[in-house]
């Protein structure tokens, strides 16, 4: 992350994630959704247009998550639309501000 508090608003306030552990750190932040928790450290390097990196997320209620989102208004990636994909997921995918790669699948197998 570039900024903890960009960071800490686009997954607790738009993605329903809530942050747990210290918050005294500032330059660390971890955050929670059910059983899901990601960490977070301060990178005010980090050039989002050359940032590579991305998380698979799965999740057991794909389609009531994507409708979440979409009630949320929470941007879905523009190629990352919920599809069905021949290796026998449903996924989708999002891009947090920092362009950090989020991937939610389902098998469907």
């Amino acid at each position: 992350m570039r900024n903890k508090v960009i960071t800490q608003a686009y997954y607790v306030d738009q993605l329903g994630f809530h942050q747990v552990g210290n918050p005294d750190y500032p330059a660390y932040l971890m955050v929670q959704k059910e059983a899901l928790e990601l960490h977070f450290f301060l990178f005010p390097d980090l050039d989002p247009l050359q940032n590579y990196g991305q998380i698979y997320l799965r999740t057991a209620a794909i389609d009531s998550l994507y409708q979440y989102f979409l009630d949320r208004k929470v941007a879905i990636h523009p190629h990352g639309k919920l599809e069905t994909k021949a290796w026998g997921q449903r996924e989708f995918s999002l891009l947090d501000p920092d362009h950090n790669l989020l991937t939610f699948g389902q098998s469907i197998l």
